[in-house]
């Protein structure tokens, strides 16, 4: 059974940074393409940073971008969003996704992953 588990979410203060882990089990991950997504209160899941399966190729919304870093431990199965200044404004549940496409055309796109974990809950004070 494969599963995505997310950890080190928390609450901090605006200005502060968090590194998010994503670990994968049940099949080995090391060819898959994996991102990051969030969802905040009353407002539809948002794609945050994507990473192909050779970590060549990182991609980010804009809303992140220069904060935000993606990266991976193919061995280890882990994926890692390391987040610096954080927002009020990024405070939402985080939840890693992974797709068998080694460079999906779309990796902003929720569509494009088959497999998706629980999140965990950023939350950030002003």
């Amino acid at each position: 059974q494969v599963q995505l588990v997310e950890s080190g979410g928390g609450l901090v203060q605006a200005g502060a940074a968090l590194r998010l882990s994503c670990v994968a089990s049940g099949r080995s991950f090391s060819y898959y393409s994996m991102g990051w997504f969030r969802q905040a209160p009353g407002k539809e899941r948002q794609f945050v940073a994507s990473i192909t399966w050779s970590g060549g190729n990182t991609y980010y919304a804009d809303s992140v971008k220069g904060r935000f870093t993606i990266s991976r431990d193919g061995a280890k199965n882990l994926v890692y969003l390391q987040m610096n200044s954080l927002k009020p404004e990024d405070t939402a549940v985080y939840c890693c996704a992974a797709t068998p496409d080694q460079s999906p055309p779309r990796p902003y796109y929720s569509g494009s992953y088959y497999y998706w974990g629980q999140g965990t809950q950023v939350t950030v004070s002003s």
